[in-house]
């Protein structure tokens, strides 16, 4: 088959690779209805994130099964079924107590930027629908396989609740969806950080009742001039950056929670500025496991549709455009047909 590969910074292929196949007993292989490019994937893209040798691309992914491993039990080929990026038995102690994404035999998912994948530990990483969805609700699954079930973790982590304030420190995919996590755990107030305005409308949309386009220092000063200068209880994270992450920590009020989903590059913290602050910190990869029926339900129910954060979408061959035209800021998110 063909499959996305990166060869280096920029350098992104879709060539020949081999078939997966049933390697470990707990596999499935499944035929991906549709696959997207994910933010974390142009850190290496970028060369950010570096990797000494070709790097088999995509993480998010929804599709039908079409093989299992004998030690699988709950995943039938036929179904369709949605995975998380991380890859648990969701049956360890740490997938008991909601953490999946730290799962004692944890994987992290790549090679689905393809037509087909193999999942490990598929019966505790897969979650099957009872019928095969239509075009539309293929578009809604997807995003609930990582970005939506991140943005969800960044808002439970941040501790929004019933009548709330939650400030959201970046507009790509994850910062919206975690715009519409806040929404439906019944926020009163959602305060967006957007200097965009394709994603500010979006973020609209999805339920923020403020924009602030500022940034740094002033994008603080505007956060306390809406708050009376208290600041928020719920910050959510989405970016990863040394600013980003000083904008959420001066946003959030002593005692406030900061939800951090971006994966941090170049961060770090002073030990009396987080001592001084009162702040709790919860965040790193999204336990999207934990979430994915529910979520799953709210798109079926017509109660949500995250799909709408994808703003481009190309056939699989055409992969290269989309990396191209998230990195320059033209795409949102680009989902990619198989």
């Amino acid at each position: 088959m063909y499959a996305t590969v990166l060869h280096g910074p920029e350098d992104i292929r879709y060539e020949q690779v081999a078939d997966p196949t049933i390697l470990a007993p707990t596999d499935a292989i499944i035929q991906l209805s549709a696959t997207c490019i994910c933010g974390s994937d142009l850190w290496p893209y970028r060369g950010i994130a570096t990797n000494d040798q070709p790097m088999h691309m995509g993480h998010e992914y929804c599709g039908v099964v079409i093989e299992v491993g004998r030690e699988v039990r709950n995943i039938k080929p036929g179904q369709f079924v949605v995975g998380s990026f991380c890859l648990s038995d969701n049956t360890c102690p740490h997938c008991q107590f909601g953490f999946q994404s730290s799962c004692m035999q944890r994987e992290f998912m790549t090679g689905a930027q393809a037509p087909y994948a193999r999942v490990p530990l598929a019966d505790g990483t897969l979650v099957a629908t009872t019928e095969m969805p239509d075009t539309i609700m293929v578009q809604h699954m997807l995003a609930v396989s990582d970005v939506l079930g991140t943005g969800w973790y960044g808002a439970v982590a941040a501790g929004v609740r019933e009548g709330g304030t939650v400030v959201v420190v970046g507009d790509g995919a994850v910062g919206l969806m975690a715009v519409m996590a806040a929404q439906q755990l019944g926020a009163e107030r959602i305060i967006a950080m957007s200097r965009h305005e394709s994603r500010q409308k979006l973020a609209r949309e999805f339920g923020a009742t403020d924009i602030v386009q500022e940034r740094g220092e002033d994008g603080i000063a505007r956060i306390m001039d809406l708050t009376d200068g208290i600041g928020v209880e719920s910050v959510v994270e989405a970016v990863g950056m040394e600013q980003s992450m000083q904008q959420a920590m001066g946003a959030c009020r002593p005692g406030g929670t900061i939800g951090y989903v971006g994966v941090p590059h170049g961060v770090s913290f002073d030990g009396q500025q987080l001592f001084f602050k009162q702040q709790r910190m919860l965040g790193g990869p999204a336990p999207v496991r934990r979430f994915l029926p529910d979520l799953m339900d709210r798109v079926l129910q017509g109660r949500i549709q995250p799909g709408k954060v994808f703003d481009l979408v190309l056939p699989l061959d055409q992969v290269a455009e989309g990396y191209r035209a998230m990195d320059e800021r033209r795409a949102i998110k680009t989902m990619l047909t198989v």
